[in-house]
Order: C-alpha cells, then sequence, then structure tokens
C-alpha cells in the first residue's frame, strides 16, 4: 500500500487527505493528526447514498454544521458535482465560510437560538423548512444519527490497529459521538478489551452536564446525537476552553503538530493516560489542523481578552467527580464504565434520596 502510494497520485484531495498521519508523541503515545477528520465520513456517506440511489445527481444536499463537517461535504459535493446547503450559525469563523462559499456551497445562518436545543435546535428546525421546500430533491447525511458516520471511521481503526495493535486505549473529543464509537468498535472486534475515553466540555448536554454557553468548539452538544453510543466509553473527561488552548500550544511548541483546540483538549488526557499507563499503547484523535485558530488560540491577545491566557496551565492531573453533572473546571475524569447515559444519571438521583 506505502508503495503505491509513492507511486501514484490521489484521485482527488479527498482520497489524498482522508486519513491521518500518526505521530509518535512519547514512549506509549500516539497522535493520529487529521487535515480535518470529518472529510472522511462526509467522503463515506456521499458515496454510500449515491450507490444505494438515496442521493441522486440533481438532488441538493442539505446539513447542519458549524465546523468541519461541512467543509468535508462541500469538498466532496464539488468533487461529485452536488450542489449543497448549509444550515449554520454566528459561531462559524469567516475564514470557514469564505472556503465553504469559495467550494460554491450555500450558507444560511440562523441568528435565533431556540429556548431548548440552542443554535443546533434552531438550525435543524431551518433544516426542516428547506427539505420541506424541495422536497424528493434533497438529501439530508444526517451526520448526529446515520449509521454510515461511525461506520466510515473501520478504516482508519484498520489504520491503527495495522500499524500499533488493535490494543489499548484510545482517547478522542466527542461531539457527534461517529469518531469515538466508530473507531472503538472496529478496534473492539480483534480486541474487546480496548479502552476508550471520551473527552468532552462543561455544559455540554451528551454525558449528564447541564445545557449553557461553551467556549470550546469543535466538541460537545447541546443535543444528545444518537451516533453516540454510552456504553462504549470506559472513562469520560470534562475540560476547560483554558486548558484544551493550553495544551494546544503545548502540542505545538514541544511537538510541533500545529493542530486546533479540539486536539489539545484530548492530547492533555492522553498525555495523562500514558503516563499513568506506560505499558500501554495510547492513541489520541487529532481532529483538525490549526489554521482556523491562528488568530485566537495562538493569538496571545486574543486569549487574554477572553479570559483564557492567565488560566491557560497545562495541568498533570484530573480531578476525580462523583457523577458528571457536578464536574467542575478545568479538568475532571469520571469512570463511566461501559454504562448508558440513562444508568449514570439514574445513579445521581439514587446517591441525592435522603438517607
Amino acid at each position: 500500500m506505502d508503495t503505491i502510494r509513492k507511486l501514484l497520485p490521489f484521485s482527488g484531495y479527498s482520497a489524498a487527505y482522508a486519513f491521518p498521519r500518526i505521530i509518535r508523541c512519547g514512549t506509549n503515545l500516539y497522535l493520529a493528526q487529521f487535515a480535518f477528520m470529518k472529510l472522511l465520513p462526509a467522503k463515506y456517506i456521499i458515496e454510500q447514498a449515491l450507490a444505494r440511489g438515496t442521493l441522486t445527481p440533481d438532488a441538493k444536499v442539505l446539513e447542519t454544521s458549524s465546523g468541519t463537517f461541512a467543509l468535508g461535504l462541500a469538498v466532496v459535493c464539488r468533487e461529485f458535482g452536488l450542489q449543497l446547503e448549509i444550515f449554520t450559525d454566528p459561531v462559524m469563523d469567516k475564514g470557514l465560510e469564505n472556503r465553504l462559499k469559495s467550494l460554491n456551497a450555500e450558507v444560511v445562518i440562523v441568528t435565533e437560538k431556540a429556548r431548548e436545543g440552542g443554535y443546533q435546535r434552531s438550525r435543524l428546525d431551518a433544516l426542516h423548512t428547506r427539505m420541506r421546500q424541495l422536497g424528493q430533491y434533497c438529501f439530508w447525511p444526517r451526520q448526529y444519527e446515520t449509521p454510515d458516520h461511525p461506520a466510515a471511521y473501520k478504516y482508519f481503526a484498520d489504520q491503527i490497529s495495522e500499524m500499533l495493535g488493535a490494543g489499548g486505549t484510545l482517547v478522542g473529543s466527542v461531539g457527534s459521538g461517529g469518531s469515538t464509537c466508530g473507531t472503538i468498535e472496529r478496534l473492539r472486534q480483534k480486541a474487546p478489551g480496548a479502552r476508550l475515553i471520551g473527552v468532552d466540555t462543561f455544559n455540554s448536554v451528551i454525558f449528564g452536564q447541564p445545557d449553557g454557553e461553551r467556549k470550546l468548539r469543535g466538541l460537545g452538544n447541546s443535543l444528545v446525537p444518537k451516533n453516540v453510543k454510552h456504553e462504549l466509553y470506559d472513562e469520560v473527561h470534562f475540560t476547560s476552553a483554558s486548558l484544551a488552548f493550553a495544551a494546544t500550544r503545548a502540542l505545538h511548541e514541544r511537538h510541533g503538530i500545529f493542530a486546533g483546540p479540539t486536539s489539545g483538549a484530548s492530547y492533555v488526557v492522553g498525555r495523562w493516560r500514558a503516563r499513568q499507563f506506560p505499558n500501554e499503547t495510547v492513541v489520541v484523535i487529532g481532529p483538525d489542523e490549526g489554521h482556523r485558530y491562528l488568530e485566537t488560540v495562538y493569538d496571545d491577545e486574543w486569549l487574554k481578552q477572553n479570559g483564557c491566557f492567565d488560566q491557560g496551565v497545562l495541568l498533570d492531573a484530573p480531578a476525580s467527580e462523583e457523577h458528571p453533572s457536578t464536574a467542575l473546571p478545568p479538568w475532571n475524569r469520571y469512570c463511566w464504565s461501559r454504562r448508558s447515559r440513562e444508568a449514570v444519571l439514574n445513579a445521581l438521583e439514587v446517591f441525592d434520596e435522603p438517607r
């Protein structure tokens, strides 16, 4: 495979950049850095839909996204000559918006936040309205619920197992659930004992935190996506924006790896895990590169203005909490133990009962 890739050019951008480079960051710590990870599921979902006939060349692709899944769809739709319309909110940075438009995607910015579910709910409402207008001439990839999303990561899992073995621990941020769940399911086919650590942020409802404003983007959610299979996670770590930003910069300063803050959030957790278990292989998922964050995470003045500079200390270990809903910044660890979300939340109700 490596010899063939050295001799033959890739057929297009999506073929060239769908998979990451796996980089050693310590004796037993590795980081799998994607150019932007959501390109892999975007490519797989669109190819599967075209093969099944659920997406036809004359239909418009509609999706809700404020990050790199939109970019992945834009690249793939451009390659296949498909129309694309993205529903997003004001959090999308101007650089990403401009790149989407240059790839011929339409960008609809939803400015009103729903009372429950925040912008993600209002974006979905806008998408559903557009679907009713287009009727059969549209296709919704449904990144948060289609089984094709996690299924795409079986190829990434095979890349890990061929290079490093299927055992050990996988560490990754959780937003849609596709990357962590899809990868670990494939790895556990070969090594049932492989561990999964999910990295979330405070004020994300996925693992039981109360919903609220989040400075750290690219992970977390105001809704619980169907593709998050809670029973797959051994541990869940919550990281603050300040810690993730500090870890992102440390990753670049120490290893030359230019990445975004979701990579930083997972790196600090993976670094801790690798130190705790020096005989275990730890693989950290790095979802994207750092180009979008030059004027934010990599800028001292921006960090100062947003109250993240003085707080940006790279901690060595997390605190532990009796329940994820009570976890507090900057970094907290909870032993999820492969339980359902309901089981974990019900455990708090039992704990709160009068004794």
